[in-house]
């Protein structure tokens, strides 16, 4: 690779080396050098509207804007001088000629640009006196409203809507000081609903439907966290006074996420307050779910299990665990299964192929894997299936970045005509089902294709071989074998070759990861392979069970023919998931561990109050396998951590006679274990504490199980849109408002 060219300039008498092409703007943010501006944010256009960033060059017969000022070897600027300190304050004062100056009441108050400016460059009196314009507040949506008096013009609500995400939904109407932004419907918006406009506005003209005049930001507390919906594993801030989340958002940029949150991820959080959540545990008698004491509810459990045991073995019990609860307690929920219940009958709602991909790529797991951000600087993405826009934001917004900041060229082969269509280079439109197919052809040029798709193939193919390190992004359509070809295809290709599988929900891959699995051990390693299981049977004290357990489609259809007698459900909601219509016949004990009462809950027998994502701590995994902090935000009466539920029951059945009890008493000790325990989760604390994102290394050993080909009943996506999460969404009451969503339902 060719090295970055570098120029040498000089600010305010620093010597800074910065690579060619830097704006002086972005050069002085580097080194903590304040220049201030209110339109320019780094990765959209320059705009040079707001005229706060004015600096001196020397030998330039004015002031310039460094948000456009492209730094030049030898080139000397000033950003601290008289001249430029009066050019701020005139600037301020045309700023707030006809603002509000509503500071008491705007919810941007204690976070504005402008106010912070004002206090920093401002005049204490003005010289225009004229009456203020005036027009009442907009509600263009639910969750965003409009103060056109406090809008600066500064136009990043437009830009990111349309640069960022694509939308195009604001624009600016009127001319001069009558000039406003104007939504896309007249006098409402339709788009995705996303609030980032609200996130980047520098003042208080866009405000968010979940907070405005509930409070300021110095009465609440901030707990940044991972978003509880789908598997980009996008970080969020929860704004927490009184026990009560009054908004999200990620505005200091942290995160792998940056600025972007989808919908879900900055209003999805109110289903925590929702009037339904279970806040005591229900045991069924005489036929209804009655309140229990916590102390009954999990002694009844761990005696019905016992009893079925005792009466038909372990193998008539079954576990189905979450792709919502943190990687400690998918460990534990297997650790129970396997060694104190002795069964592998443990599986989840598979919503991609990880096992294959990591077998697949063998040695090279690690390196073959991006993390989110490395999607983002892509040179060249191939997606396959899936429809990242709406079930993976995220993704969706890392691709139109690498397109639109760093020239990447996309290629699409999908059954429908996808948003990201816009951005790509080639689009091959293929039947439905037809994906594996297309590996199979990519790798081995094998399979019956029709005339137009073979030759949109082949001009795919030519392009994607002349590429340099290319990203293969793929959903749940592809699996086992087909997932084999892909990985082979990619070996052939220039460069070095990343592939990324993408799941559904918030741990999809940390309940992979964690075991949740019928056939393999958390690392994947297959039950096969006798040096993993004695492995994991010494850490948890135990010999484990060697024959593979049962998928949860087949634990339903075993439960209705009575061969499976107990079921222990864990976050989730089978029935409505693999739809068996209700409770098979056979089934003797159904437990269920959720926050409301679902269909599998309304049929469960004894039911465990559980906390939510936001009410606990641990770490989940997304789905490029990057680890986070989940950190507790706070807590609602009457539930229990699902860690804290099933560590109990271990203990409950081991004072019975059942196996023994889990000695893993907080999360912290488990994800100390998995650290040490896990192949491939070895990750850094330090880094893991600091807020940051760590890579996971999981690698299948040799003589792991050979690739086959998995039935689309295993594994497959929800499918869910902007507005759905699974079974959670319906208890989303601020995302169900909005006109999108409710026009998809």
């Amino acid at each position: 690779m060719a090295e970055q060219k570098t120029i040498t300039f000089t600010l305010n008498e620093h010597k800074l080396t910065v690579p060619a092409g830097t704006v002086v703007i972005e050069a002085a943010r580097r080194v903590g050098i304040e220049v201030p501006s209110f339109c320019y944010y780094p990765g959209l256009s320059l705009q040079a509207a707001c005229r706060m960033c004015l600096v001196e060059v020397e030998k330039a017969p004015k002031l310039q804007t460094a948000c456009t000022l492209v730094a030049t070897e030898g080139m000397v600027v000033r950003s601290d001088t008289p001249q430029v300190h009066k050019a701020r304050k005139d600037m301020l004062e045309f700023l707030l000629t006809n603002h509000p100056l509503d500071c008491p009441v705007c919810d941007k108050g204690g976070e504005c640009e402008l106010q912070d400016m004002t206090f920093r460059y401002g005049l204490d009196k003005s010289r225009f006196v004229e009456e203020k314009l005036h027009s009442p507040e907009q509600e263009w949506s639910p969750v965003v409203y409009y103060d056109a008096p406090r809008c600066i013009l500064c136009f990043r609500c437009v830009r990111v809507c349309d640069e960022g995400m694509g939308v195009k939904a604001l624009g600016v109407g009127s001319r001069g000081v009558n000039s406003v932004i104007i939504p896309n419907r007249e006098d409402h918006l339709e788009c995705e609903e996303c609030g980032m406009c609200i996130d980047i506005c520098p003042v208080g003209a866009l405000t968010s439907g979940t907070y405005r005049y509930k409070t300021r930001p110095w009465e609440m507390s901030y707990v940044p966290t991972v978003c509880a919906h789908c598997s980009n594993g996008c970080k969020t801030t929860l704004s927490v006074r009184n026990n009560d989340i009054l908004r999200a958002n990620n505005r200091d940029l942290s995160g792998i996420n940056k600025e972007f949150l989808c919908i879900k991820g900055r209003y999805g959080f109110d289903f925590v307050h929702h009037k339904d959540r279970l806040k005591l545990p229900l045991v069924r008698r005489n036929g209804t779910l009655q309140p229990s004491s916590w102390e009954d509810a999990l002694a009844e459990v761990a005696a019905r299990l016992k009893a079925i045991r005792d009466a038909h073995g372990p193998e008539a019990i079954g576990f189905i665990g979450s792709n919502r609860t943190t990687n400690e307690e998918n460990y534990l929920l297997g650790r129970l299964a396997r060694a104190t219940v002795g069964t592998n009958n443990v599986d989840h709602h598979r919503t991609a192929d990880y096992s294959a991909l990591v077998q697949s790529l063998g040695e090279k797991s690690s390196a073959a894997q991006p993390g989110m951000e490395q999607l983002g600087a892509a040179k060249a993405i191939l997606l396959i299936g899936n429809d990242p826009t709406n079930q993976n934001p995220l993704v969706a917004w890392e691709i139109r970045s690498a397109v639109r900041l760093h020239g990447a060229r996309l290629y699409i082969i999908n059954t429908q005509e996808i948003k990201l269509r816009r951005q790509a280079e080639q689009f091959v439109r293929i039947a439905p089902g037809a994906e594996a197919l297309m590996a199979r052809w990519l790798a081995t040029g094998e399979g019956d294709l029709e005339l137009d798709t073979s030759l949109e193939m082949m001009k795919l193919r030519g392009a994607l071989e002349k590429e340099q390190d290319v990203v293969i992004v793929f959903g749940a359509e592809l699996r086992g074998a087909a997932i084999g070809h892909l990985v082979e295809f990619g070996a052939s290709l220039p460069g070095q070759t990343r592939f990324m599988a993408l799941g559904d929900y918030a741990n999809s891959r940390g309940a992979a990861d964690m075991g949740l699995l019928p056939d393999r051990l958390p690392g994947y390693a297959p039950l096969s392979n006798a040096a993993a299981r004695d492995a994991f049977g010494k850490l948890w004290g135990t010999s484990l069970p060697e024959a593979p357990g049962i998928d949860a489609r087949r634990m339903l259809s075993d439960a209705a023919e009575g061969t499976l007698q107990a079921l222990y459900v864990v976050g989730a909601n089978p029935f409505k998931t693999f739809g068996t219509g209700g409770r098979p016949a056979g089934l003797e004990l159904l437990v269920v561990q959720e926050m409301f009462l679902t269909e599998t809950a309304q049929q469960a027998d004894i039911v465990l109050p559980a906390a939510c994502a936001y009410e606990k701590n641990g770490t989940m995994t997304n789905t490029a396998g990057e680890v986070q902090l989940l950190r507790k935000a706070m807590e609602t009466m009457g539930t229990r951590t699902d860690f804290e539920i099933l560590r109990i029951v271990s203990h409950q059945l081991a004072k019975a006679g059942m196996g023994k009890a889990i000695p893993l008493r907080t999360p912290e000790a488990a994800l100390d274990e998995i650290r040490s325990g896990v192949p491939g989760y070895g990750v850094s604390m330090p880094g893991l504490l600091a807020g940051g994102a760590e890579r996971t290394a999981p690698v299948v050993p040799a003589n792991g199980h050979k690739l086959s080909d998995v039935p689309a009943e295993s594994i497959f996506s929800a499918r869910d849109t902007l507005f759905t999460s699974g079974t959670l969404s319906r208890y989303c009451t601020m995302i169900n408002s909005v006109p999108e969503a409710k026009s998809e339902a």
